[in-house]
């Protein structure tokens, strides 16, 4: 199995490297400085360059001729300075650029490897704060770049059944990362739920929002 995972220098992306690693799957760990990846397969990427994308494509293409795993990781801007009422709209835009429109290039990119799979897997790591259901004010930027991703995520899976891949939004929870802060879980439990939905079987759930395994509330 192949899986390539952004954002894979640090935090939750590299756990969910190791841990995939771990099951044998082929590992491209994509960053924008792939001099910090250990152990995996280095590919230097940014989530906001089309051509960093198509670029990683082409590569991925010549050496596997396939991708079975995209996990869409790589984030920015926890913003809990900001308020939605006052927020600085430049900040909000740069966001989303990395947050959502990076998944976004990034599956387009990898769309026809993902095909090539037959069972391909697309894992958005999203967040509860996103949850419409539950939400209250804060973190506006990050907050709104996630819930589009998880509209994203609803759209792919629906579009993409017919291919054989299903697709996911996890939420990690609160993890001690750079971005989480102290206080949160260990590494390897918000990554454990990025890994099941990467691992699922072809008749495991497609569109849906997951933490630890267990559906959360849209």
């Amino acid at each position: 199995m192949i899986a390539l995972v952004t954002g894979a220098n640090r935090g939750i992306g590299r756990e969910v490297c190791a841990r995939l690693a771990e099951r044998g799957h082929t590992v491209i760990a994509a960053a924008r400085s792939p001099a910090a990846v250990r152990g995996q397969v280095p590919l230097r990427l940014d989530v906001t360059s089309d051509g960093d994308a198509a670029r990683a494509a082409e590569a991925v293409a010549e050496r596997f001729g396939r991708l079975d795993v995209l996990v869409n990781n790589a984030a920015i801007t926890y913003d809990t300075w900001q308020r939605a009422a006052d927020a600085d709209l430049d900040v909000v835009r740069e966001a989303a650029e990395t947050n959502l429109y990076g998944p976004w290039r990034l599956v387009r990119a990898m769309l026809p490897l993902l095909r090539e799979s037959g069972h391909g897997r697309i894992v958005n790591v999203s967040s509860e704060v996103a949850s419409l259901t539950n939400m209250g004010g804060g973190t506006p930027a990050y907050t709104a770049s996630k819930v589009a991703l998880n509209a994203l995520t609803r759209m792919l899976a629906a579009e993409l059944r017919h291919d054989g891949i299903l697709v996911n939004a996890v939420c990690p929870g609160w993890v001690a990362t750079d971005m989480g802060g102290p206080g949160g879980r260990p590494v390897a439990d918000g990554a454990a739920g990025v890994v099941w939905a990467a691992t699922l079987p072809d008749d495991g759930p497609t569109g849906g929002f997951f933490r630890d395994g267990r559906p959360l509330p849209w």
